[in-house]
């Protein structure tokens, strides 16, 4: 098939492989003077933790088609959709990408729909290792002013062991950018705790003798 390469208000588009496309979106702030590290992307993992990224925002996208519309600022993905962005990472089967108009150039909003997936990280106030927040839903809207991801279709959370599962189609969940979550509507909270192990040299329960 064809190469093709697009440029779409700040989106540097290269097809290959068939028809799986990459898309890279870069917000316009100011980089930092201290050098980036590169990511192997072939290790990348859309449930895999966060990087934590300073200066310029990279959002990529990859998907089996892509459709933009410039006059609206507006980029239609299908097909095995993933999201790697410092913020979030998302697969789903449809995303509709929406972004700034001007010089900002930026991810505004994001909309996902149909096995959704999403995943954020809960930071340790005491320095220890981040909490994943694990979200599924069939529909979900990222915003990137507040940074929050809205989860509706039935959606559920587990962070942990924890599992919080919505029981009606009217609940929505949202994780803000810290991970923390709120629910609106009914649901049900799932708290679950790992057996304790027997220390190795403890005694065992002797038999009880015999009559």
């Amino acid at each position: 098939m064809k190469l093709t390469a697009f440029a779409f208000l700040g989106f540097a588009i290269s097809a290959f492989a068939q028809t799986e496309v990459v898309t890279t979106a870069a917000q316009t702030s100011k980089p930092t003077s201290s050098p980036k590290k590169k990511t192997d992307e072939a290790n990348k993992n859309p449930f895999g933790p966060e990087s934590k990224n300073e200066g310029p925002i990279t959002t990529e996208i990859y998907a089996d088609e892509a459709s933009f519309d410039s006059s609206k600022n507006v980029g239609v993905f299908t097909g095995h959709v993933k999201v790697f962005d410092p913020r979030f990472n998302l697969q789903s089967d449809k995303l509709t990408v929406y972004l700034h108009k001007g010089e900002e150039q930026g991810l505004e909003k994001a909309i996902a729909e149909g096995n959704v997936g999403v995943v954020r990280d809960r930071p340790d106030p005491n320095g220890g290792p981040p909490t994943h927040a694990v979200g599924r839903s069939e529909h979900a809207v990222y915003t990137a002013t507040d940074g929050s991801v809205e989860l509706t279709g039935m959606p559920k959370v587990q962070q942990g062991l924890n599992l919080h599962i919505a029981t009606s189609s009217e609940t929505v969940m949202v994780i803000n950018q810290d991970g923390h979550l709120n629910t609106h509507g009914p649901s049900r909270t799932e708290i679950r705790q790992e057996p304790k192990e027997e220390k190795p040299g403890s005694p065992s329960p002797s038999p009880s003798p015999k009559q």
